[in-house]
């Protein structure tokens, strides 16, 4: 980057194109050392409290957001403020203030806001990696990957800002000067989950900032601190008050006020099912004052497949399987949650994945095991429920209790084969380390399965025969499908990522599409 000074922000000009950011290898013992330093760091500022951020000002409230470390509850990781009904009256008005004057900064203010907090998070990767590590239970690998994809998507949506910036009209008109402009959209709430508290929650902010909109944040109370830390980079990164107002709070209270206020002009979601048609559901609703149909930009999750064919490598598909079924614990929308196997190697493949299943560790992931905690108390009792259903439907191969360590909320990882293709198991998304394997009698049987839920938003198929690639190229209805490799991991730029039917608005998140969902379109003639 060549830098120059211009106002509060430090202007930075890209160099050369979008390189994703490396991964950590963790084997390395410097590497190692490294994390281990930020571990410690971390572990002591365990506990600190966050002050709501509402146009620069700090705010304490008399109601508290505790967030606790998923592998030992007794410890609290933050302690925040919490945003209640009053606080969304003035969190609107700081936004709106603070519009009138960012969405007039020019496009290489705001790229170089993203850049600089880029720069940042790369030279202190590990220690925001240790914080999801405390904060939601990532292991290192994990933690890097999410740390790394923050970093993508700063440098990715700035790099695109700058490109809209240049958008031209496909002819000029004779005798004319034809333009074609993308400008801000105003105030949006970003309302992020908790899985990638970093990445996700720091992707949308991004977008939304680096076009010119302000945002009201609104942090899964899950995973509020990892929000915070990322607020205090942007402020340290040159950000005006009031472009982001940080505040941690009830959906059912702040959440609802912000997404239903007739000054918000889209929320950007990452969630449930069921939170994310509820936000579309109220934003539809017109309120006294409001000029705008409310754009929503939503994520709801998946019931994701990878279909093996017995022409298969099959070493392969039973690697991408298990990565992609029990990676952080299941806890990802892209997550494997049934694997469908054509019979002639069904039993081989339950078998070869029963054996890869009971060698993974399950711990601390301060220890760096292969598999850390679910989130909370709540989903692990969800998810033992669903092992009780499983039992009935299916045949337990793998796992199916939980995994007493340090009062944490651990479940070994679980594998249940000979699921009904309409099953509960084969249906509902369980967002955990449960995988539902399903016999097909050949490949048009797997692919019938595998596009027979609600969801649509990744799959994988593992084959040798190019006409069954081909044919599930054009068939297998998901946002996001990959061939012969594992269904999580979408990497920025390469892998725009969003899904379709129930999984969302297909809003494809680090693509060259994303930032016209935070834009609109604005069409100038001239005549001299």
């Amino acid at each position: 980057m060549t830098t120059t000074q211009h106002s509060s922000i430090r202007i930075r000009k890209p160099e050369g194109t979008f390189q994703n950011e490396p991964f950590t290898d963790y084997k390395a013992p410097e590497n190692a050392r490294l994390m281990e330093m930020a571990l410690a760091k971390v572990k002591s500022e365990l506990g600190r409290e966050y002050d709501l951020i509402i146009g620069g000002r700090r705010i304490k409230t008399d109601g508290k957001i505790k967030s606790h470390n998923p592998a030992r509850p007794a410890e609290t990781v933050g302690i925040h403020q919490k945003a209640g009904l009053e606080h969304a009256e003035p969190a609107m008005q700081a936004a709106l203030a603070a519009y009138e004057t960012w969405s007039r900064t020019s496009v290489e203010e705001r790229a170089s806001l993203l850049f600089n907090a880029a720069a940042i998070i790369r030279e202190r990767k590990h220690e925001f990696s240790a914080w999801m590590v405390f904060e939601v239970g990532k292991n290192w690998a994990e933690a890097d990957a999410d740390t790394g994809e923050t970093i993508d998507f700063l440098e990715f949506y700035a790099r695109e800002a700058l490109r809209l910036s240049k958008a031209t009209t496909p002819i000029q008109y004779p005798g004319e000067k034809n333009e074609l402009l993308y400008i801000p959209l105003g105030v949006g709430a970003v309302i992020p989950p908790w899985n990638f508290p970093f990445a996700i929650m720091a992707g949308m902010t991004a977008a939304s900032i680096v076009c010119g909109n302000t945002v009201v944040l609104k942090p899964s109370s899950d995973a509020p601190t990892i929000a915070a830390k990322f607020v205090e980079v942007l402020e340290e990164a040159g950000m005006p008050d009031g472009v982001v107002n940080f505040c941690p709070g009830s959906g059912a209270t702040f959440g609802n006020a912000i997404v239903e206020h007739a000054k918000t002009r889209f929320i950007a979601f990452t969630g449930s099912k069921a939170v994310g048609l509820d936000i579309h559901e109220r934003a539809a609703k017109h309120k006294p004052g409001q000029i705008w149909i409310k754009r929503t930009i939503l994520e709801m999750g998946g019931k994701d497949s990878i279909l093996v064919c017995a022409d298969a490598n099959l070493d392969a598909a039973v690697d991408g399987v298990v990565a992609s079924a029990f990676g952080f614990s299941g806890q990802k929308c892209s997550a494997c949650s049934r694997a469908i196997i054509e019979a002639p190697i069904y039993d081989v493949f339950v078998e070869r994945v029963r054996e890869k299943v009971a060698k993974l560790t399950v711990g601390d992931p301060a220890k760096n095991p292969n598999m850390g905690p679910v989130v909370n108390q709540a989903a692990l009792d969800s998810m033992l429920d669903y092992v009780e259903k499983g039992k009935k439907e299916g045949r337990l191969v793998a796992g199916g209790a939980k995994v007493e360590s340090e009062g944490g909320h651990f479940l070994a990882p679980t594998v249940f084969a000979d699921i009904p293709p309409q099953g509960i198991l084969a249906q509902e998304e369980i967002f955990g380390p449960i995988l539902a394997i399903i016999k097909a009698k050949d490949f048009e049987e797997g692919m019938q399965i595998a596009n027979n839920t609600e969801y649509g938003l990744t799959g994988a198929i593992y084959s040798s025969d190019r006409a069954k690639l081909e044919l599930a190229r054009r068939e297998f209805h998901v946002g996001n499908l990959y061939l012969n490799r594992k269904c999580t991991g979408a990497m920025v730029g390469a892998h725009p990522f969003g899904g379709f039917n129930m999984s969302g608005t297909d809003s494809k998140a680090g693509g060259p599409d994303y930032l016209y969902l935070f834009t609109q379109a604005k069409s100038v003639a001239e005549k001299p």
